[in-house]
């Protein structure tokens, strides 16, 4: 595994002709780094799903370059999933499509969709114009940790995640810490309505403007399978206990307003919401640095980005640890 930190273009194109020489590329987006593969080369979207322990029915979400290479990969497209695209893209928001012959078995976890999205990070849409130049039509590339862990958000944390279980001539993209730092807003597009099925920095609010169609966020009847749906999900190997105060040699993380209590290690102190989005899987990943046994966090009040926060931190304290809600 070789890790690039000065990315000039000659490096960004080296790494598009490994992906097209069916070797592994972690690379940055503005949400988390993605572990990147040809989402045409089976033996390559295999190791994927070895190297994170992801289980094979698990679709990996395709990333492409622009709207304009959508219908490569989807078809029956509705209107306002173009409305969606075509205001959110490059962002992030994954739209999930009833799938073309060019998306696999292997990509999509057997299901007749695929999950499409443009990343917004620079390195991310160098790589995918490089990758398509020489033949490429679009990037597999879930999260850069084992399944059901914290997503990374540096460059050194792709490195202490999976950095031993790439090939020497895989590389990792150091495009610095990541701006959003959580997973894209997942939206199912498959019907005459769309359906949330992950939340994200893209909220309800920001969809409904632009679509001005009623969308659910029921998944009780939800049968398509995407990232993020686990119960137990985003998880450090520290016990998370949500809004509760710790106790003295435990892991702290709450907005900077909110006083550490005595003994206890703050591990971030967010000045705003987009601050906590962006620094707790990193905080999350220094309480297990430090060994901590235990970290509470205090999420944050109020709707749109604070629902994709409470619905990560509430799937990353779900094993078996009791959460309570602050009066």
């Amino acid at each position: 595994m070789e890790s690039v930190e000065k990315l000039t273009h000659n490096e960004v194109e080296r790494a598009a002709k490994a992906l097209k020489d069916a070797h592994l590329v972690a690379f940055p987006t503005e949400t988390v780094y993605g572990l990147g593969a040809d989402a045409m080369n089976e033996k390559a979207v295999s190791r994927i799903y070895s190297i994170k322990g992801r289980p094979t029915d698990h679709p990996l979400i395709v990333h492409i370059s622009s709207i304009n290479k959508l219908d490569k990969w989807a078809r029956d497209i509705p209107g306002y999933a173009m409305n969606l695209a075509e205001e959110f893209w490059p962002g992030p928001i994954t739209l999930i499509l009833k799938r073309q012959n060019l998306a696999k078995d292997f990509i999509t976890g057997g299901q007749d969709t695929i999950g499409l999205r443009v990343p917004a990070h620079p390195v991310a849409l160098t790589l995918l114009s490089e990758f398509e130049k020489i033949g490429g039509e679009g990037i597999a590339a879930p999260s850069a940790n084992k399944f059901g862990a914290v997503s990374p958000t540096t460059k050194l944390a792709v490195s202490e995640e999976i950095g031993s279980n790439l090939a020497p001539k895989d590389l990792i993209l150091d495009g610095g810490p990541c701006k959003i730092g959580i997973e894209s807003s997942i939206i199912d597009c498959t019907n005459s309505y769309p359906k949330i099925l992950r939340p994200g920095a893209v909220t309800s609010n920001m969809i409904e403007k632009i679509i001005k169609i009623k969308f659910s966020t029921d998944l009780s009847l939800n049968t398509i399978k995407t990232s993020g749906q686990m119960p137990n999900h985003y998880s450090p190997k520290a016990k998370v206990v949500l809004n509760i105060l710790s106790e003295p040699g435990e892991g702290f993380i709450a907005m900077a307003s909110i006083t550490t209590p005595e003994g206890s290690i703050r591990l971030s102190s967010p000045k705003n919401i987009e601050e906590f989005a962006q620094e707790i899987y990193e905080a999350l990943r220094d309480g297990d640095r430090k060994k901590l046994a235990t970290i509470k966090v205090i999420l944050p009040e109020g709707v749109g980005l604070v629902d994709a926060i409470r619905d990560r931190m509430n799937k990353s304290s779900s094993k078996g640890v009791r959460q309570l809600e602050l009066n």
